[in-house]
């Protein structure tokens, strides 16, 4: 299929599943050869995440989360140099900062709330109002984007996913144990898939891709052919 009709028929590609099983990885290479915008909707929650820690804002405090909701702002601007989108919080860039592990130890906490969910579907579905987007979380499929035309759950060993995870902060200097990753992976599954307001499941329509045994490229693959023939059925 030639590019200028691929270019015809816009979809939204929704890609949902464990941490550390490779969904941003997959979701930005996706983006880049479709031409579609990529969405790190687990960026968002990390930067409330950032937020809330560094304005010392108790979980159990519905004044004080919904004070701090009103009070942040949440936007992505596009490095041409890294080519890569960066995260930014009140108008600073907190791309390094929010990937850092004392984040991750808390995301989930802050993010199985009520209402930093409900702020950030209304940034969520704000960016895919004008489709062409690729967006990867813990409920697009489920929850955000019910109608997305394709949709990804992606899956992984604990063991293989805190491998991967371990080789991403150490290229970043941090220094963990692999125990300490695979005790932090377990905890936000733990968190993820028992939380009252949009659990991590799996769309009933969307399709499973186990990435333990296979490469980003691969996995990038398989998603970019289910995408290509999905946006020829709309052509």
């Amino acid at each position: 299929m030639s590019a200028q009709r691929l270019l015809m028929k816009k979809i939204i590609i929704a890609i949902d599943g464990y941490a550390g099983a490779g969904k941003s990885t997959t979701a930005k290479e996706v983006a880049r050869q479709l031409k579609y915008n990529y969405v790190d909707s687990g960026a968002m929650y990390r930067a409330i995440t950032l937020y809330f820690i560094r304005h010392q804002i108790a979980l159990d405090d519905s004044e004080a989360v919904h004070r701090a909701l009103e009070a942040l702002d949440i936007s992505f601007l596009y490095d041409p140099i890294q080519q890569k989108s960066i995260t930014c919080l009140n108008g600073e860039d907190v791309e390094q900062e929010i990937r850092k592990m004392y984040v991750s130890d808390y995301v989930s906490d802050v993010s199985k709330l009520l209402e930093v969910r409900q702020k950030v579907m209304v940034l969520q579905l704000k960016l895919g109002e004008s489709k062409g987007i690729v967006m990867d979380g813990r409920d697009i499929g489920s929850k955000v984007f019910p109608f997305a035309e394709l949709k990804i759950f992606m899956i992984a060993d604990l063991e293989t996913r805190a491998a991967r995870r371990l080789e991403e902060l150490q290229a970043k200097g941090e220094v963990f144990s692999l125990e300490e990753i695979i005790e932090n992976l377990r905890n936000r599954d733990q968190i993820d898939t028992t939380r009252k307001e949009s659990p991590l499941v799996q769309a009933e329509d969307a399709i499973l891709l186990d990435s333990t045994h296979i490469s980003f490229t691969e996995q990038a693959e398989f998603v970019l052919n289910l995408a290509r023939r999905k946006i020829e059925e709309y052509h």
